[in-house]
């Protein structure tokens, strides 16, 4: 199989044999000819759905879904207009009343919501559980209809053992949904380990330039053919030109993510020694005790661009941090080419019980921050003044 950058570029597959073009083109179309054929059949992609309206198939969408099929080691993908609308397609496709879910506690709070208002209009049992394969493992039960957990936990940045948790699920006879978006597929795949189906906000790293919104559902093909259903029946599909632009940003992943990983561990250092902060979360680090999971089962040395730091005093000490920032800017997305910080007791972890939050760590000091392309020295310059 070729290497990873190389299905980025070339694993939509498209060339067009009369014009030589070899960028997939923005099919800006709601409408095919259909009937298609002289028996009447529509013409299909290539995983055998039809193309007779821009809601349900769009040939441009269908190229990003073959590279990010490609990059997560899975059998098929689905584009999705935003993250939360892959999971939700997703969730809705799978739950049925009465099933129990287990959710990892630190989980972005849109999911908790979502999980709420299903426990509450539809009968669905939410069980939560400490965010370890360990904890989570020890609430599944054979009552469990499905697992969902981060890969890298946002905000704090713990790693969880999918290989372990995988096999947990697959003996209990539990459905895993893994969000990768935090290693995104160039560090881990997590199918690779058993897991079900993986989630990405492609907004995040992989369109990478914090321009547009994205979601995305990888898994074995027939599965994902069945999720295809019901993103028709929800209108869920990504559109034709942020499909376009996905698709370009994918290209440079590797280079961007590499990028961002070097600048986070460097980061992540001169945080760890500076007197006003109290604690750094980054996997990277040696003093993390998730360092030995990523070791485990990270494809590359690097840890990502994201990590959380916890300024020594409150609320207000953490937003005289943010306002004397100049090239860091407040913000409460990742991933992209700008860095990004953010309070996430106001933004991801708002919506998460204050109990849990205080458990977490998530507290009124604790800042985010997502690592651009910006010069090294310029940001951590950036820091050392904010910081005084």
């Amino acid at each position: 199989m070729p290497g990873f950058s190389t299905r980025s570029v070339h694993g939509h597959g498209y060339f067009d044999r009369e014009t030589g073009a070899f960028i997939p083109p923005i099919y800006l179309t709601v409408v095919y000819e259909h009937p298609a054929t002289e028996t009447g059949e529509p013409r299909t992609v290539d995983r055998g759905t039809a193309l007779i309206y821009g809601r349900e198939e769009n040939p441009t969408v269908r190229a990003l879904e073959r590279v990010l099929a490609s990059l997560e080691s899975a059998g098929d993908a689905l584009a999705f207009n935003s993250g939360m609308a892959a999971i939700s397609t997703l969730l809705l496709s799978l739950l049925r009343r009465g099933d129990e879910v287990v959710v990892a506690m630190e989980t972005y709070g849109k999911v908790a919501r979502l999980l709420e208002e299903a426990a509450s209009r539809f009968g669905v049992r939410v069980v939560r559980a400490w965010p370890s394969a360990e904890s989570i493992a020890e609430r599944v039960s054979g009552d469990t209809r499905l697992v969902f957990v981060e890969s890298v936990t946002n905000p704090t940045l713990k790693v969880i053992d999918v290989e372990a948790l995988a096999r947990h699920c697959r003996d209990a006879g539990a459905t895993l949904v893994v969000d990768n978006t935090f290693a995104t597929p160039l560090l881990l795949n997590p199918t690779e380990y058993g897991a079900d189906y993986v989630v990405h906000s492609t907004t995040k790293y992989i369109a990478g330039h914090n321009d547009v919104l994205g979601g995305v559902v990888a898994g074995e093909a027939g599965a994902i053919t069945s999720l295809w259903e019901w993103r028709v029946i929800l209108g869920t599909i990504m559109q034709p030109f942020e499909a376009y632009l996905t698709l370009r940003g994918v290209k440079t992943l590797e280079a961007r993510f590499e990028r961002q990983s070097r600048t986070a561990l460097a980061v992540a250092e001169f945080l760890s020694d500076h007197p006003r902060v109290e604690e750094v979360h980054y996997p990277g680090l040696d003093s993390s005790p998730y360092k030995p999971i990523a070791d485990k089962l990270f494809k590359k040395p690097l840890y990502g661009g994201v990590l959380s730091f916890k300024i020594k005093g409150g609320l207000q000490d953490a937003l005289s941090v943010v306002r004397k920032l100049r090239v860091i800017k407040p913000s409460p997305s990742f991933g992209g080419t700008e860095s990004l910080i953010t309070l996430p007791i106001l933004t991801s972890a708002a919506m998460l019980p204050a109990e849990e939050r205080k458990a977490l760590g998530i507290d009124e000091g604790l800042l985010r921050l997502s690592i651009g392309l910006e010069d090294q020295d310029d940001i951590i310059e950036d820091l050392s003044n904010a910081l005084g």
